[in-house]
């Protein structure tokens, strides 16, 4: 099994939704965007909200992928933004020194 920052290391999608996802995570809060996007009552630590962020953007590519009538952008580009600012936060909680 892959661990997160290889998932999304691994990401790819095209340049335009990659583009507007960077502009927004420019602005995210979690207290904001996270809670309409995972559609939760209370928010998950960082690492079970990538995790659950890539398992339903993986959804929303294969919906682009195919064509499906019920994909939207603006979703799509939502789940992004807050998938990029989870794993700006995952870093920096992972770049803070150790205290002992």
């Amino acid at each position: 099994m892959q661990d997160i920052t290889t998932m999304l290391a691994n990401l790819h999608r095209p340049r335009l939704l990659l583009r507007a996802a960077r502009i927004g995570a420019r602005d995210y809060r979690r207290s904001v965007h996270l809670r309409p996007v995972l559609k939760c009552a209370a928010l998950p630590v960082t690492g079970a909200a990538l995790i659950a962020l890539l398992e339903i953007e993986q959804e929303m590519e294969d919906a682009r992928a195919r064509g499906d009538a019920v994909y939207s952008p603006l979703r799509h580009v939502s789940i992004l933004i807050a998938l990029m600012g989870e794993a700006r936060l995952l870093r920096a909680s992972q770049a803070e020194p150790a205290v002992s």
